[in-house]
């Protein structure tokens, strides 16, 4: 029997009606019976081949069987080919510092859950620290099997967060058979390892780049953001990134704004809650943030000084530019004139733009002034800030108090608005109130409460009296460094520009 090919006697009819050397209405057995008769020898060699090959890729040949073996055909040898199958592996993804010293999260909102697939920079969670809310992205790609915590646990620095199912190493090779006409040789694939930050490989992302294929002018090799832009703007054209910053540009005069959406009406005052028994509850992250800021504002000796300012031109003046700025799509308010002219006052006086270090007895006078603005939020009072005031116009200023309103409303502060900061006001008119006592926020020097803008009657220069719009401000200063007369200066400097707005031209760079 040696020289002939050997076919399990389990044929599926199936694979014989596909061939159309064979005849249907035989069975199997005398099929196999008659390819073996000497006088159609050359007949039944091609139908044995043709059995074979359909057979080889629709059923599996078993390992164990009975064969029979055909006289006149050629036996075939078979040769193993190795496949791998995937093995999977679980790791944890821990939550990793988010700077600012914060040592403790709350889970705010959960994007996956278990059995969800995610990729790389995908979001995972949002937390909230006792500075800002944070999303945390994902480092992995994979499924998702568990997550640790529940919305409004505490999370701490360096705790797992989620288990994410990973693409392991190889397993244990598994055998298949194969003819020699079907083995591919498999192509070479590059596997390099990229050093790069997740900031960085964020930026390769939105450019369309891989990073495989960029030399990194960075320690050992690293990919810097440079190198990036260095590499796309070598061709042509460049490719844009995904997201860009959204540009105001003035709209044509023909198309009329279109009128805003009337905002839900606010609750004038919460519904009153009754307690049938005392209720204990643990301090939120928002109380316990709110205690380790006025702990160190004890510290601080506060001086206090009030005053009114006349702002009858100012509302003149926003009158005039309201339809201006709307035709931007921004709405004008008073708040970006007084941030402004309290930076203009601030290069009068720049020691109320400093922070003092007791412990090295040192005064730090910084260059940019970020001024913050306290304002209440759904999550409590948080205090962003406007980075390099002095830089910006008064449209600019308006543009990024929407922008950082909105994200307050939303609970979306990032660390990067909330820290930073070198003078605050608070603007508690906007609730109601005229005077109030701001608290210093450490380790900032001064702070500004606003109060409400309102109307009284008030003498003009030539003795008539007329009405008036007044509004009063609230001044606290670090005595240790400030004393009543510097606090006194700034004011009028500041109260001065606000009083009549023309003059804030003149010293504007």
């Amino acid at each position: 029997m040696a020289g002939g090919t050997l076919l399990p006697l389990r044929v599926p009819s199936y694979i014989l009606r596909q061939s159309k050397h064979l005849r249907t209405q035989k069975s199997p057995l005398s099929i196999l019976a008659s390819v073996a008769s000497p006088p159609s020898q050359c007949h039944s060699k091609a139908a044995c081949r043709h059995i074979f090959s359909i057979q080889h890729r629709l059923v599996p040949v078993a390992p164990h069987g009975t064969y029979l073996v055909l006289p006149g055909v050629p036996c075939v040898p078979h040769r193993g080919l190795h496949l791998s199958q995937a093995r999977r592996e679980i790791v944890q993804f821990n939550l990793s510092d988010i700077g600012e010293g914060i040592k403790e999260v709350t889970v705010k909102e959960w994007f996956v859950k278990p059995g969800d697939t995610v990729a790389q920079f995908d979001n995972v969670c949002e937390v909230q620290s006792d500075k800002a809310s944070v999303t945390i992205t994902s480092k992995y790609d994979g499924v998702v099997t568990k997550l640790y915590y529940g919305v409004d646990d505490i999370a701490q620095t360096g705790d797992p967060l989620v288990d994410v199912e990973i693409e392991g190493s190889a397993a244990e090779p598994v055998e298949v058979d194969t003819t020699p006409e079907e083995e591919v040789e498999a192509p070479n694939e590059r596997n390099v390892k990229v050093l790069a930050a997740p900031a960085v490989r964020r930026v390769a992302m939105e450019y369309g780049v891989n990073l495989a294929d960029i030399t990194g002018s960075g320690k050992e090799g690293r990919v810097l953001k440079e190198d990036i832009i260095s590499h796309v703007s070598s061709k042509t054209p460049v490719p844009a990134p995904a997201h860009t910053a959204p540009v105001f540009t003035a709209a044509p005069p023909k198309a009329a704004p279109a009128p805003p959406k009337p905002a839900a009406p606010q609750p004038v005052r919460p519904p009153p809650a009754f307690l049938g028994k005392d209720k204990t509850e643990p301090a939120s992250f928002m109380v316990k943030a709110m205690t380790k800021s006025m702990n160190e504002a004890l510290k601080i000796p506060h001086f206090g000084y009030n005053d009114e300012i006349d702002m009858s031109q100012l509302v003149d003046l926003r009158k005039d530019l309201k339809a201006a700025c709307l035709e931007r799509g921004i709405k004008l308010s008073y708040m970006p004139f007084i941030v402004k002219a309290c930076s203009m006052a601030l290069l009068h006086f720049p020691i109320l733009n400093s922070s003092l270090d007791t412990q090295a007895e040192t005064i730090t006078y910084k260059a940019g002034h970020n001024i913050g603005m306290a304002m209440d939020t759904p999550m409590g009072l948080m205090v962003p800030n406007i980075k390099g005031v002095q830089q910006l116009s008064v449209f600019d200023i308006q543009v990024e108090l929407s922008r950082l309103h909105s994200l307050g409303l939303a609970g979306k502060l990032s660390t990067k608005d909330l820290s930073g900061g070198t003078f605050s006001l608070s603007n508690i008119g906007s609730i109601g109130g005229t005077y109030a006592k701001p608290v210093i926020l450490a380790p900032e020097v001064a702070i500004g409460a606003l109060g409400k803008i309102y109307t009284v009657p008030r003498y003009s220069p030539s003795g008539n009296l007329q009405p008036t719009h007044v509004m009063n401000v609230s001044w606290s200063a670090d005595h240790r460094c400030i004393d009543g007369a510097t606090m006194a200066r700034f004011s009028n400097i500041w109260k001065g520009y606000l009083e009549s707005p023309a003059s804030m031209l003149l010293d504007m760079k």
